[in-house]
């Protein structure tokens, strides 16, 4: 049977969309989706669909890539970049009891959902999504799960002779060669390298393959199962604002004397 590999994302707001068009909704505490601006795929999510398919390309045998993902609702021409890239199937958790889970609801259901589609010889994740940066997501599903986590990812290797993970993992003076047991999580970086364009024939691969949909009671869980365990106190746009003081001088020479006991009296020097 072929390694299975299970690569979960996130649809997020364009992290490149002006930041004119951002806006938040403090009393509903919710962010308000910029009319005109579709969402897209987080970017480092591609970059675990690309190493899975990394992966693929070298196991002559082939190997099976599911995609989950979890969420109120999906613009399918979006969500199935990872399909048109290369990945085999696309399995998504919908519902509108999803739009305001916190991470740990998230990884509830998304550890229901790898327990039924399952078993996976891997399962990669994105370091961190772009909304919310938390990168708790990959950690927790690992300790749900019970399996090894490995993070920051420049790349993944599945051996084929023992079956273990092997992973570059970056840091900041270099990288570090780590071997796990599989099944395991690991969270993928940007350091990677850039996710593959989905060809012409990926794109059309993708239009005809329909995603399995499922609803929480699909995986066996209710409303108590997806209650937050973390309160948003307030959600807000930050107000900044600035201040100019001119220092003058007679010539360049004391307008520069005059900063710096300016800066000296601040406690900036």
């Amino acid at each position: 049977m072929p390694p299975r590999i299970a690569v979960c994302v996130k649809q997020v707001p364009d992290p490149d969309a002006p930041a004119s068009t951002f806006k938040v909704d403090e009393s509903a505490r919710r962010v308000i989706t910029a009319p005109g601006i579709p969402p897209v795929v987080n970017g480092f999510d591609l970059h675990a669909t690309e190493a899975a398919l990394r992966i693929k390309d070298a196991h002559a045998g082939g190997v099976e890539i599911t995609v989950l993902s979890v969420g109120p609702s999906f613009v399918m021409e979006v969500i199935k970049k990872p399909l048109s890239m290369g990945a085999d199937n696309l399995i998504l958790v919908e519902d509108a009891a999803l739009a305001d889970v916190d991470a740990h609801a998230t990884v509830t259901v998304l550890a229901a959902a790898l327990k039924k589609a399952g078993p996976f010889d891997l399962i990669l994740c994105g370091r961190q999504a772009s909304d919310w940066d938390n990168a708790y997501v990959p950690l927790g599903l690992a300790e749900v799960l019970g399996l090894p986590c490995v993070t920051l990812a420049r790349k993944v290797d599945l051996l084929k002779e023992s079956g273990k993970v092997r992973v570059e993992r970056s840091l900041t003076d270099g990288y570090q060669v780590v071997e796990s047991d599989s099944p395991a999580v690991i969270t993928v970086s940007n350091e990677l390298g850039e996710p593959r364009y989905p060809t012409l024939r990926g794109i059309m691969a993708a239009t005809r393959k329909q995603p399995s949909r499922w609803k929480p009671a699909d995986i066996g869980l209710n409303a108590a199962a997806l209650a937050p365990l973390l309160s948003l106190e307030r959600l807000f746009v930050p107000e900044r604002q600035k201040e100019i003081e001119l220092i003058r001088g007679e010539d360049d020479a004391d307008a520069g004397r005059k900063l710096a006991l300016r800066l000296r009296e601040a406690k900036l020097i």
